[in-house]
């Protein structure tokens, strides 16, 4: 018997005992299904981190200043400093400064978050106007109470329409609104909609600070990054003399240390899914000795006219094999088919992996294989005379 005619004995096996064969395809249904969905689900959450990251710029720079309580400092005058002597591999920065705070507009008022930022921002994080116009220079150096205004607040506080000197209280103070921001999120709370935006002179007064904390950059040429970063280190530990009083990192690291993250998150995951994978070929290891045990007899004769040992192994191998391979198929698509699901339900772009599919579907024709080999070891072992005397 070749290899063709034991392929179309095992699908008439699997035809004949429809109910007997799913249940023994189910581990790997599950597992197969499983497997496909967790990646699936991986995947797309690391693309859109990542493309959150990348929307921020793959050539951004991000320091943090914690000082050393002593009286040692770096002041964003410092900062500006640094930037105008190195003007050939930096092309702009921003202190950024955070603060929360309630905004009022008569009786309408909304907790939110306000950024104190330069003139700069705007280009550097590709923050589109609706309305108006974003912070300018002057507003920073002469510390001007004027502020630009996520389309949430815009909503909340004055009903989507913001006129010419229309004026929001922060945290008291006055401030006149300059600007309306491009809707990024549909409006949402706490979205990036949900902010203000204020010179960041101001905004240290209203987060009562005494010197900013955290800047962002860009580089001119991102392909010589770490060089960059190596000045922004070397300039603050002069400042400082001890490199626990800052810390440095790149859109471009982070992007990496997440990609390393959710690819462990992945294996971990998938390792579990894997379980029920090894649950499924013990279902077919225990179905296929059965079968062996029913069809004794008809060993026996095919043993009596001529069968090899090889030829009675590689028939029950390739049932093995089918029907492992049949539960991959059906786990694929189902698992193809949930991750959309899933994905609509997370408000995830979700795109299967076609590595992930092809692994699945291997895997589970190997555990066939592996798990069918000592059933189908076991049929070959058969004395002829013993299998044909088999009640």
């Amino acid at each position: 018997m070749n290899i063709e005619q034991s392929f179309k004995m095992a699908l008439k096996s699997l035809r004949t005992s429809k109910m007997r064969s799913f249940l023994t395809m189910l581990g790997i249904i599950i597992g197969v299904t499983s497997v496909i969905i967790l990646v699936s689900l991986v995947n797309g959450l690391s693309n859109e981190i990542t493309s959150g990251l990348e929307a921020a710029g793959t050539n951004t720079v991000s320091v943090n200043v914690m000082g050393r309580g002593s009286n040692k400092s770096f002041t964003a005058d410092d900062m500006e400093r640094f930037i105008e002597e190195n003007e050939d591999r930096f092309k702009a920065y921003s202190p950024v400064v955070s603060a929360q705070a309630t905004a009022k507009n008569g009786t309408d008022s909304v907790d939110t978050s306000v950024t104190g930022t330069n003139e700069f921002y705007a280009e550097m994080r590709d923050v589109g106007m609706a309305e108006g116009r974003f912070i300018r220079f002057v507003d920073v150096e002469r510390r001007q109470k004027v502020c630009v205004v996520g389309t949430y607040i815009a909503e909340e506080l004055f009903g989507g329409n913001v006129y010419a000197d229309s004026t929001v209280k922060i945290n008291g103070s006055t401030y006149t609104v300059v600007g309306v921001l491009e809707e990024t999120a549909d409006s949402a709370e706490d979205s990036g909609d949900d902010v203000i935006y204020i010179p960041y002179t101001a905004a240290l007064r209203l987060a009562g600070n005494a010197n900013v904390s955290n800047y962002i950059l860009t580089v001119r040429d991102v392909t010589d990054i770490d060089v960059t970063m190596n000045l922004i280190k070397g300039e603050l530990y002069d400042a400082f003399g001890n490199e626990n009083a800052y810390r440095v990192t790149s859109m471009s690291q982070m992007i990496d240390m997440m990609n390393e993250i959710t690819g462990t998150m992945a294996a971990v995951l998938v390792g579990i899914a894997g379980i029920s994978l090894v649950v499924g070929g013990i279902g077919i290891m225990n179905i296929m000795l059965v079968s062996v045990t029913e069809r004794t007899r008809e060993i026996g004769i095919r043993k009596a006219l001529g069968a090899r040992r090889a030829a009675i192994m590689s028939q029950f191998l390739i049932e093995a094999a089918t029907t492992s391979a049949a539960g991959g198929v059906i786990g694929i698509l189902l698992g193809v088919a949930l991750s959309f699901v899933a994905g609509k339900l997370l408000d995830m772009s979700v795109a299967p992996s076609m590595g992930a599919v092809l692994l699945a579907f291997g895997v589970s024709v190997a555990i066939g294989v592996l798990f069918g080999y000592f059933p189908a070891g076991k049929a070959a072992k058969l004395h002829p005379i013993d299998a044909l005397r088999h009640e």
